[in-house]
């Protein structure tokens, strides 16, 4: 590789992480959009890059994509048979559908599609289809429980966390969006501190 083009390729790496930067977690969908990806609205996306073909990835509305995801669109073990083949190539479509919860460092493999209302667990390898209303968890990922187990199990063991008045106004039925939610969480944060430290650890944490 010549030095002019060795400099055009931190250039083009140097300009997409700067333009990435000058977006949020709240609205990176809209960079994303920007780079041929099909996503819907009100996401939370962490991730400043979702692999090298974006145009083949497509995520629904209220969907969380956490830190460290990986989103594979292409199989990039062929190069093994480049020889034999110098231009065999395999990709497919990853699909996020929507009210999804993809977790911290997760990889997602080209082809699966995870359905609405489910939830991929922190660290998973996902290579096969999630069904709707699921979670899943592993390496390779498989069936931990339903949404609607987790949902109670979840509710259950926050109302024995959850401090005393704690952001009761998110409480009273009507509709917030992520931004405001996450920023009241944030205003809070030394109050459920407090309160954790206390609960799990009692006298011993002051």
């Amino acid at each position: 590789m010549n030095h002019l083009k060795l400099v055009s390729k931190l250039y083009r790496r140097v300009k997409s992480r700067l333009d990435s930067m000058k977006y949020d977690e709240f609205n990176r969908e809209v960079y994303f959009r920007k780079l041929g990806m099909q996503v819907g609205e009100n996401n939370r996306i962490y991730p400043e890059n979702l692999g090298a073909e974006p145009y083949l990835v497509k995520i629904g509305s209220h969907c969380t994509i956490a830190a460290g995801v990986s989103f594979i669109t292409h199989d990039g073990a062929g190069w093994v048979f480049t020889d034999e083949i110098p231009s065999v190539q395999k990709y497919g479509v990853i699909e996020i559908l929507d009210n999804c919860f993809i977790g911290l460092k997760a990889i997602i493999m080209p082809g699966v599609k995870v359905g609405p209302n489910s939830i991929v667990a922190a660290g998973s390898v996902v290579t096969k289809d999630v069904p709707a209303n699921t979670i899943v968890g592993g390496s390779p990922a498989k069936h931990i429980c339903d949404i609607d187990q987790y949902k109670d199990k979840l509710i259950k063991m926050w109302s024995e966390q959850k401090p005393p008045g704690y952001l009761k106004e998110l409480d009273d039925g009507r509709v917030y969006s992520s931004k405001y939610i996450d920023s009241e969480k944030k205003l809070n944060r030394n109050i459920l501190e407090e309160h954790l430290k206390d609960f799990f650890f009692g006298s011993s944490s002051k």
